[in-house]
Protein backbone atom coordinates (compact mmCIF):
# COMPACT_ATOMS: atom_id res chain seq x y z
CA UNK A 1 0.00 0.00 0.00
CA UNK A 2 1.07 3.25 -0.59
CA UNK A 3 1.62 5.56 2.31
CA UNK A 4 1.16 9.45 1.43
CA UNK A 5 2.98 11.72 3.01
CA UNK A 6 2.03 14.56 5.18
CA UNK A 7 1.77 18.03 3.15
CA UNK A 8 4.86 20.02 4.60
CA UNK A 9 5.02 23.84 4.41
CA UNK A 10 7.76 25.64 3.21
CA UNK A 11 8.37 28.21 5.78
CA UNK A 12 9.40 27.41 9.44
CA UNK A 13 8.10 29.49 12.25
CA UNK A 14 10.21 31.92 13.25
CA UNK A 15 13.15 30.51 15.73
CA UNK A 16 12.80 26.50 14.85
CA UNK A 17 13.78 24.90 11.98
CA UNK A 18 12.46 23.92 8.95
CA UNK A 19 12.60 20.14 8.13
CA UNK A 20 10.54 20.46 5.04
CA UNK A 21 13.19 18.18 2.58
CA UNK A 22 13.74 15.54 5.40
CA UNK A 23 9.84 14.67 4.89
CA UNK A 24 9.78 13.74 0.86
CA UNK A 25 10.51 10.26 0.55
CA UNK A 26 10.26 7.88 -2.14
CA UNK A 27 7.39 5.44 -2.48
CA UNK A 28 10.34 2.82 -1.98
CA UNK A 29 11.47 4.38 0.91
CA UNK A 30 8.25 4.30 2.91
CA UNK A 31 7.05 0.38 1.42
CA UNK A 32 10.10 -1.38 1.70
CA UNK A 33 10.28 0.34 5.44
CA UNK A 34 9.40 -2.98 7.89
CA UNK A 35 8.65 -0.77 11.40
CA UNK A 36 5.36 -1.29 11.89
CA UNK A 37 2.91 -1.26 14.97
CA UNK A 38 1.66 -4.92 16.20
CA UNK A 39 -2.38 -5.08 15.45
CA UNK A 40 -2.71 -5.51 19.64
CA UNK A 41 -1.27 -1.83 19.98
CA UNK A 42 -3.71 -0.55 17.19
CA UNK A 43 -6.68 -2.43 18.40
CA UNK A 44 -5.79 -0.84 22.49
CA UNK A 45 -5.45 3.12 20.59
CA UNK A 46 -8.07 2.85 18.90
CA UNK A 47 -10.32 1.82 21.92
CA UNK A 48 -8.18 4.57 24.10
CA UNK A 49 -9.49 7.29 21.92
CA UNK A 50 -12.94 5.71 21.07
CA UNK A 51 -12.05 5.85 17.21
CA UNK A 52 -13.88 3.39 14.88
CA UNK A 53 -12.21 0.62 13.44
CA UNK A 54 -11.85 2.40 10.19
CA UNK A 55 -9.67 5.24 11.65
CA UNK A 56 -6.88 2.67 11.53
CA UNK A 57 -6.41 3.41 7.72
CA UNK A 58 -5.90 7.47 8.94
CA UNK A 59 -3.03 6.46 11.24
CA UNK A 60 -1.30 3.59 8.28
CA UNK A 61 -1.59 6.42 5.58
CA UNK A 62 -0.96 9.82 7.32
CA UNK A 63 -0.05 9.24 11.32
CA UNK A 64 2.70 6.53 10.73
CA UNK A 65 4.32 7.96 7.74
CA UNK A 66 5.38 11.06 10.31
CA UNK A 67 6.52 9.34 12.92
CA UNK A 68 8.88 7.08 10.38
CA UNK A 69 10.42 10.57 10.15
CA UNK A 70 11.05 11.77 13.40
CA UNK A 71 14.56 10.36 13.81
CA UNK A 72 15.25 12.03 10.90
CA UNK A 73 13.54 15.39 12.22
CA UNK A 74 15.58 14.54 15.28
CA UNK A 75 18.82 14.92 13.29
CA UNK A 76 21.31 13.49 15.95
CA UNK A 77 19.63 15.93 18.90
CA UNK A 78 19.69 14.58 22.47
CA UNK A 79 15.95 15.42 22.25
CA UNK A 80 13.46 16.14 19.76
CA UNK A 81 10.61 19.00 20.89
CA UNK A 82 8.10 18.97 18.93
CA UNK A 83 5.03 21.10 18.70
CA UNK A 84 1.16 20.10 17.33
CA UNK A 85 -1.19 22.59 16.99
CA UNK A 86 -5.05 22.60 15.90
CA UNK A 87 -8.39 23.68 17.15
CA UNK A 88 -10.69 21.78 19.60
CA UNK A 89 -11.52 18.69 18.28
CA UNK A 90 -9.13 18.29 15.69
CA UNK A 91 -7.54 15.26 17.09
CA UNK A 92 -4.05 16.72 18.27
CA UNK A 93 -3.97 14.80 21.53
CA UNK A 94 -4.96 11.96 19.31
CA UNK A 95 -2.40 12.53 17.16
CA UNK A 96 0.62 12.82 20.12
CA UNK A 97 -0.86 9.93 21.56
CA UNK A 98 0.24 7.87 18.48
CA UNK A 99 3.57 9.57 17.83
CA UNK A 100 4.16 8.41 21.24
CA UNK A 101 3.35 4.85 20.97
CA UNK A 102 4.70 4.90 17.70
CA UNK A 103 8.36 6.11 18.65
CA UNK A 104 8.28 4.15 22.09
CA UNK A 105 7.41 0.64 20.14
CA UNK A 106 8.99 1.10 16.76
CA UNK A 107 12.06 3.19 18.46
CA UNK A 108 12.69 2.15 22.08
CA UNK A 109 12.72 5.93 22.85
CA UNK A 110 11.07 7.61 26.03
CA UNK A 111 8.65 9.81 24.76
CA UNK A 112 7.26 12.80 27.36
CA UNK A 113 2.83 14.81 26.14
CA UNK A 114 2.48 17.89 27.57
CA UNK A 115 -0.87 19.38 26.80
CA UNK A 116 -0.51 23.58 27.22
CA UNK A 117 -4.43 23.12 28.86
CA UNK A 118 -2.72 21.11 31.50
CA UNK A 119 -0.72 24.46 32.82
CA UNK A 120 -4.11 26.36 33.25
CA UNK A 121 -3.69 28.27 36.18
CA UNK A 122 -6.15 26.77 39.12
CA UNK A 123 -9.50 28.21 39.30
CA UNK A 124 -8.73 30.17 42.47
CA UNK A 125 -5.88 31.96 40.56
CA UNK A 126 -8.20 32.66 37.36
CA UNK A 127 -10.53 34.09 39.95
CA UNK A 128 -7.68 36.15 41.12
CA UNK A 129 -7.11 37.29 37.45
CA UNK A 130 -10.39 38.50 36.69
CA UNK A 131 -10.60 40.29 39.90
CA UNK A 132 -7.68 42.26 39.23
CA UNK A 133 -7.08 42.53 35.47
CA UNK A 134 -10.65 41.66 33.69
CA UNK A 135 -13.60 39.49 34.48
CA UNK A 136 -13.23 37.55 30.81
CA UNK A 137 -9.84 35.84 32.42
CA UNK A 138 -11.81 33.60 34.79
CA UNK A 139 -12.41 31.25 31.85
CA UNK A 140 -9.71 28.95 30.93
CA UNK A 141 -8.60 29.14 27.55
CA UNK A 142 -6.73 31.84 26.20
CA UNK A 143 -3.15 33.38 26.29
CA UNK A 144 -3.02 34.42 29.94
CA UNK A 145 -5.18 31.74 31.76
CA UNK A 146 -1.75 29.68 31.10
CA UNK A 147 0.68 29.17 34.13
CA UNK A 148 3.55 29.95 31.42
CA UNK A 149 6.61 29.81 34.40
CA UNK A 150 5.51 26.24 35.56
CA UNK A 151 5.32 25.25 31.93
CA UNK A 152 8.95 26.57 31.15
CA UNK A 153 10.56 24.81 34.17
CA UNK A 154 8.65 21.87 33.28
CA UNK A 155 9.93 22.04 29.90
CA UNK A 156 13.63 22.51 30.97
CA UNK A 157 13.27 19.93 33.37
CA UNK A 158 12.36 17.35 31.31
CA UNK A 159 15.19 18.35 28.75
CA UNK A 160 17.51 17.44 31.54
CA UNK A 161 16.02 14.40 32.64
CA UNK A 162 18.57 12.18 33.35
CA UNK A 163 19.06 8.30 33.22
CA UNK A 164 15.99 6.66 35.47
CA UNK A 165 15.24 9.88 36.74
CA UNK A 166 11.43 10.12 37.20
CA UNK A 167 9.25 13.19 36.86
CA UNK A 168 5.24 13.52 37.50
CA UNK A 169 3.75 15.71 34.37
CA UNK A 170 1.05 18.32 35.23
CA UNK A 171 -2.42 17.20 34.42
CA UNK A 172 -5.64 19.65 34.48
CA UNK A 173 -8.91 18.10 34.74
CA UNK A 174 -11.71 19.97 32.62
CA UNK A 175 -14.86 18.12 34.58
CA UNK A 176 -14.09 20.32 37.57
CA UNK A 177 -12.39 23.05 35.92
CA UNK A 178 -9.32 23.01 38.04
CA UNK A 179 -5.62 21.16 38.34
CA UNK A 180 -5.84 17.42 38.75
CA UNK A 181 -4.33 16.33 42.00
CA UNK A 182 -0.86 15.19 42.15
CA UNK A 183 -1.81 11.84 42.77
CA UNK A 184 -3.36 11.28 39.23
CA UNK A 185 -0.45 12.88 37.21
CA UNK A 186 1.41 10.52 34.73
CA UNK A 187 5.11 9.38 35.36
CA UNK A 188 7.87 10.09 32.95
CA UNK A 189 11.70 8.03 32.90
CA UNK A 190 14.57 10.07 31.90
CA UNK A 191 16.37 10.79 29.80
CA UNK A 192 13.22 12.04 27.30
CA UNK A 193 13.96 11.23 23.86
CA UNK A 194 10.70 13.11 21.96
CA UNK A 195 8.81 15.93 24.00
CA UNK A 196 5.61 16.99 22.41
CA UNK A 197 3.70 19.78 23.63
CA UNK A 198 0.42 20.25 21.98
CA UNK A 199 -2.58 22.38 22.25
CA UNK A 200 -4.66 24.86 20.21
CA UNK A 201 -2.08 28.15 20.85
CA UNK A 202 0.97 26.41 20.44
CA UNK A 203 2.90 28.39 17.70
CA UNK A 204 0.70 31.03 17.64
CA UNK A 205 1.63 34.66 17.14
CA UNK A 206 0.73 38.02 18.51
CA UNK A 207 -1.42 40.34 16.41
CA UNK A 208 -0.49 43.69 15.75
CA UNK A 209 -2.58 46.41 17.26
CA UNK A 210 -4.21 47.58 14.10
CA UNK A 211 -5.45 43.85 13.70
CA UNK A 212 -7.25 44.05 17.71
CA UNK A 213 -9.27 46.84 16.80
CA UNK A 214 -12.46 45.30 15.80
CA UNK A 215 -14.32 42.47 17.66
CA UNK A 216 -14.76 39.48 15.86
CA UNK A 217 -17.89 38.16 17.78
CA UNK A 218 -20.58 39.35 20.39
CA UNK A 219 -18.60 37.98 22.98
CA UNK A 220 -15.75 40.69 22.13
CA UNK A 221 -18.50 43.44 20.89
CA UNK A 222 -20.41 43.47 24.42
CA UNK A 223 -17.84 41.75 27.10
CA UNK A 224 -14.94 43.56 26.25
CA UNK A 225 -16.06 46.90 24.24
CA UNK A 226 -12.73 48.89 25.11
CA UNK A 227 -10.79 46.14 24.10
CA UNK A 228 -8.66 45.74 27.56
CA UNK A 229 -8.93 41.95 27.79
CA UNK A 230 -7.55 41.32 23.76
CA UNK A 231 -5.29 43.47 24.63
CA UNK A 232 -3.99 41.40 27.55
CA UNK A 233 -4.15 38.17 26.34
CA UNK A 234 -1.89 39.31 23.00
CA UNK A 235 0.53 41.00 25.34
CA UNK A 236 0.67 37.97 27.28
CA UNK A 237 0.94 35.83 24.11
CA UNK A 238 3.90 37.90 22.69
CA UNK A 239 5.93 37.95 26.16
CA UNK A 240 5.19 34.78 27.60
CA UNK A 241 4.40 31.98 25.14
CA UNK A 242 5.75 33.25 21.26
CA UNK A 243 9.25 32.91 23.78
CA UNK A 244 8.55 29.09 24.55
CA UNK A 245 7.34 28.22 21.28
CA UNK A 246 10.39 29.65 19.66
CA UNK A 247 12.40 26.43 21.10
CA UNK A 248 10.27 24.45 19.09
CA UNK A 249 12.43 21.87 16.53
CA UNK A 250 9.07 21.43 14.18
CA UNK A 251 5.97 22.60 14.85
CA UNK A 252 2.59 20.37 12.79
CA UNK A 253 -0.67 22.00 11.99
CA UNK A 254 -3.64 19.93 12.37
CA UNK A 255 -6.02 22.40 9.81
CA UNK A 256 -10.06 22.46 10.35
CA UNK A 257 -11.55 23.38 6.99
CA UNK A 258 -12.85 26.39 8.55
CA UNK A 259 -14.14 27.94 12.09
CA UNK A 260 -17.80 26.72 11.55
CA UNK A 261 -16.51 22.86 11.68
CA UNK A 262 -15.52 23.80 15.12
CA UNK A 263 -18.58 24.25 17.20
CA UNK A 264 -20.16 20.76 16.38
CA UNK A 265 -16.66 19.20 17.04
CA UNK A 266 -16.37 20.87 20.44
CA UNK A 267 -19.84 19.28 21.31
CA UNK A 268 -18.27 15.59 20.34
CA UNK A 269 -15.64 16.81 22.92
CA UNK A 270 -17.13 17.30 25.64
CA UNK A 271 -19.52 13.90 25.51
CA UNK A 272 -16.22 12.13 25.51
CA UNK A 273 -15.04 14.29 28.51
CA UNK A 274 -18.22 13.34 30.26
CA UNK A 275 -17.82 9.67 29.25
CA UNK A 276 -14.46 9.92 30.45
CA UNK A 277 -14.25 11.36 33.48
CA UNK A 278 -13.98 9.76 36.77
CA UNK A 279 -14.98 12.97 38.71
CA UNK A 280 -18.09 13.21 37.03
CA UNK A 281 -19.87 16.00 34.51
CA UNK A 282 -20.62 18.76 37.24
CA UNK A 283 -18.11 21.11 35.12
CA UNK A 284 -19.15 19.92 31.77
CA UNK A 285 -20.87 22.45 29.26
CA UNK A 286 -24.70 22.04 27.43
CA UNK A 287 -24.76 23.61 24.38
CA UNK A 288 -24.86 27.40 24.91
CA UNK A 289 -22.71 27.26 27.37
CA UNK A 290 -20.08 25.90 24.69
CA UNK A 291 -21.34 28.36 21.88
CA UNK A 292 -19.94 30.67 24.36
CA UNK A 293 -16.98 29.22 25.23
CA UNK A 294 -15.38 28.63 21.64
CA UNK A 295 -15.93 32.48 21.66
CA UNK A 296 -13.31 33.27 23.91
CA UNK A 297 -10.92 30.93 21.52
CA UNK A 298 -12.60 32.32 18.20
CA UNK A 299 -10.12 35.46 17.42
CA UNK A 300 -6.72 33.44 17.50
CA UNK A 301 -8.03 30.12 15.82
CA UNK A 302 -8.94 32.27 13.19
CA UNK A 303 -5.72 33.60 13.21
CA UNK A 304 -3.97 29.93 13.17
CA UNK A 305 -6.18 28.95 10.27
CA UNK A 306 -5.11 31.71 8.36
CA UNK A 307 -1.54 31.93 8.61
CA UNK A 308 -0.35 28.31 10.06
CA UNK A 309 -0.71 26.25 7.01
CA UNK A 310 1.88 28.81 5.54
CA UNK A 311 4.68 28.49 8.16
CA UNK A 312 3.90 24.83 10.05
CA UNK A 313 6.36 22.21 8.94
CA UNK A 314 3.60 19.69 8.19
CA UNK A 315 0.01 20.40 7.79
CA UNK A 316 -2.55 17.48 7.94
CA UNK A 317 -5.58 19.38 5.88
CA UNK A 318 -9.62 18.23 7.27
CA UNK A 319 -12.43 18.29 5.59
CA UNK A 320 -16.00 18.82 7.38
CA UNK A 321 -16.20 15.13 8.69
CA UNK A 322 -12.42 14.86 10.14
CA UNK A 323 -11.02 13.01 6.91
CA UNK A 324 -7.71 14.19 6.22
CA UNK A 325 -7.96 15.41 2.67
CA UNK A 326 -4.65 16.40 2.46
Amino acid sequence: MFLHLPDCGRHAIRGHRSYTNQFIATTADVTQDTLHISDRQMAEFLSRHRLPAEFRGITEQHYLPLAKRLPQMRDGKLQLLLGVNGAQGTGKSTLADFLRLATESMFGWNVAVLSIDDFYFTLAERKMLAAKIHPLLATRGVPGTHDTDMLARCLERLQQLGENERMALPRFDKAVDDRADESRWPVVKGPIDLLILEGWCVGTQAQSEAELQQPVNALERDEDPDGAWRQYVNDQLRAKYEPIFRELDALIFIGAPNFDAILRWRMEQEEKLAAASPSGSSGLMNKQQITRFIQFYERLTRVNLATLPNTADCVFRLDDSHAIVS
